[in-house]
């Protein structure tokens, strides 16, 4: 039996890089430091924003010590207005709730919580679990395992839903099946768009 359906945020619900792009190039132009690279840009849509920091940084911890301080400062308000979800999620999502559980898995911190309120996803899922709850971060399954915890859900009847090479890592890790999305992934099981999800848990369902 499927009882969870555990989503990523960025790249899955929405895509996100335009908004991160512009929200770490903030950071970045306050203390002097050159725009994202392509590789950034490309990491900053799974990373989570330590990860993006630290890449960037290449182990100077007061570097990233500072570049935490300036994000910490940064209304990310604004750049929620470039996050460009394929649809009106709600409506999608109470649909799935229908039959399974829903959960929110995402390397995303402090943001989490307004995201959900700009999204008007606010009680909507079941559980969600990020890295502002103390956890690893993704390709560690800590966040995985946090969200199928707050759930009450067992791993065998749960699914993540991701889009990259580090999701799918971290729900191999969980013990958790996974639905690759778009081709950033490759899995067993990968559809092209959010759209498609219905009929794969379907498929993925009557398999259990």
């Amino acid at each position: 039996m499927l009882e969870l359906v555990i989503f990523d945020a960025d790249g899955v619900l929405f895509d996100s890089g335009d908004s991160n792009t512009a929200y770490y190039n903030a950071i970045f132009r306050q203390l002097g430091e050159p725009p994202l690279s392509a590789e950034e840009e490309r990491l900053g849509v799974f990373y989570s924003a330590r990860q993006v920091f630290e890449h960037r940084a290449g182990g100077d911890a007061e570097r990233v010590r500072r570049m935490h301080e300036v994000g910490a400062q940064l209304d990310f308000t604004p750049y929620f207005h470039l996050l460009s979800p394929p649809f009106e999620l709600r409506p999608f999502l109470l649909e799935l709730k229908r039959r399974h559980k829903i959960g929110l898995a995402t390397n995303r911190s402090v943001t989490v919580p307004r995201l959900l309120e700009h999204l008007n996803l606010v009680g909507v899922f079941d559980a969600v679990a990020c890295t502002q709850d103390k956890v690893k971060p993704k390709p560690a399954p800590d966040i995985v395992n946090l969200c199928l915890e707050r759930a009450g859900a067992r791993k065998e009847g749960a699914v993540y839903v991701g889009d990259s090479e580090i999701d799918y890592i971290a729900a191999r890790s969980a013990g958790v099946g996974f639905i690759g999305i778009g081709d950033r992934v490759k899995s067993p099981m990968v559809i092209d768009r959010l759209h498609d999800l219905p009929a794969a848990l379907e498929r993925l369902a009557a398999a259990m």
